[in-house]
This record gives C-alpha cells, structure tokens and sequence, in this order.
C-alpha cells in the first residue's frame, strides 16, 4: 500500500514498532491480495475486514 500516507503519532515510535506496523500492513495487503485472486468479492473482504476492526475496539474499551 504504497499510496497510503502514515500520520505520525503524537510521540515518537521506536523503531520495533514502525517495523511491527509495516510488517503487519504488508500481510494485510497479501491477504487481501490473495483474497482477490481467489475469487472473494471485494465487498465480503472489507466485511470482513471491518469485522475485525470493531471486534478489536470492542476489546479495548472493554478491558
């Protein structure tokens, strides 16, 4: 995802992390890259993508 632009977080990330973030945006768009080849329409792929971003959210406001 070449295109996207990053915002910058307020403070300063190690670099662990911007590697962590990297790597983690890289699989996502094999994933989803993969998905598409298969055959998945896009639509069930963002369904499911978006899925996984509530769920997520879901879990840090709850703990």
């Amino acid at each position: 995802m070449s295109n996207v632009i990053r915002l910058r977080h307020a403070l300063p990330m190690s670099p662990e992390i911007n590697k962590a973030l990297t790597d983690l945006d890289s699989a996502i768009a094999k994933a989803i890259e993969a998905s598409k080849a298969s055959g998945l329409p896009q639509g069930l792929i963002v369904a499911d993508l978006h899925g996984h971003a509530h769920a997520q959210t879901h879990q840090m406001v709850t703990e």
